[in-house]
């Protein structure tokens, strides 16, 4: 196995998504698909009763697909530590209040020591400046929050593992990037 993995709701909805006609979109569910055929197995899977809460609304017929998903996986027990952290998370960070949900998912993440946590949620989850919050919040309550991935970032990553430099793809060390940079030929 390649770690543990906290998977958030946003990636149950791109996983039961209808087709769309927006480009963008429809390659995000590609991706989703795809790493979920093709990777997620190498990976230890947790959701929790939030996820299962939040699969739960919407189309009954495509609930029910998301619901069936999350079968398969662990769910995590919303615990005092998940919950305090994520007061913290809300409290400490610019996360807004409306934002408990993925403060909890994020909490529980840390608090149960995972790996990652795999969203699309870039408002509030996969969000740098936020992340970096968390990270010290979480780094003062004795936690190490987890890498939180795009599933665009994650299938990049996955892809670029398997192409070598023999594939057209330049491998250059710091020292060579810096001396290009002075010295272009």
């Amino acid at each position: 196995m390649n770690g543990s993995v906290y998977i958030e709701t946003s990636i149950f909805g791109h996983l039961t998504a209808r087709p769309t006609d927006n480009l963008i979109v429809a390659a995000n569910i590609k991706i989703t698909q795809d790493w979920w055929n093709e990777h997620s197995s190498s990976f230890t899977l947790y959701a929790s009763e939030i996820v299962e809460d939040e699969a739960a609304k919407g189309d009954p017929i495509i609930a029910a697909q998301r619901l069936n998903l999350l079968q398969s996986l662990m769910l995590l027990e919303l615990t005092e530590d998940a919950f305090e952290l994520s007061q913290a998370f809300l409290t400490q960070s610019n996360l807004p209040l409306k934002a408990s949900n993925d403060a909890l998912h994020m909490a529980l993440a840390t608090v149960y020591n995972l790996d990652y946590l795999l969203t699309w949620n870039c408002k509030h989850m996969a969000n740098a400046q936020i992340q970096r919050k968390l990270a010290q919040i979480s780094s003062d309550l004795g936690y190490i929050l987890p890498v939180i991935w795009l599933s665009q970032v994650w299938w990049v990553k996955c892809i670029l593992r398997y192409i070598t430099p023999s594939e057209g793809v330049e491998r250059t060390t710091k020292t060579q990037r810096t001396q290009r940079s002075i010295d272009p030929m």
